[in-house]
């Protein structure tokens, strides 16, 4: 509601800021509704990236799994099947290992010093 002359022009002062107080009402009211469709807008859009970076990280671990068995595959060639997955297990289980003390050593408090 937008504030315009109603054609009284013996309005008193007391109705004129009781319709401003009105129109005021109505204004915040529909700030707050815009305000709440962008941010519907912006979680939808959101929500629709979320998807698809699950969908993202579940094909790449299948395709990790994948490497993983066909290295088992290779290798078991070579030295057998169960020293195979001894050697593939062993072998990301160390790498996992380095991957979380690096991961660690990120998150350690620096040095009082360093940071003043």
């Amino acid at each position: 509601m937008i504030l315009l002359n109603r054609g009284h022009d013996s309005d008193s002062v007391g109705t004129l800021v009781g319709q401003l107080v009105e129109d005021t009402r109505g204004l915040a009211k529909a700030e707050i509704a815009l305000a709440k469709a962008r941010l519907g807008e912006r979680v939808a859009a959101y929500r629709t990236a979320v998807v698809f970076f699950v969908v993202a990280g579940t094909l790449a671990f299948a395709a990790l799994i994948a490497l993983l068995v066909g290295m088992i595959l290779t290798l078991a060639t070579l030295v057998g099947p169960g020293y195979a997955t001894a050697i593939v297990v062993v072998g990301v289980l160390a790498l996992a290992g380095v991957l979380g003390l690096i991961g660690k050593s990120k998150l350690a408090r620096p040095d009082p010093e360093t940071a003043a």
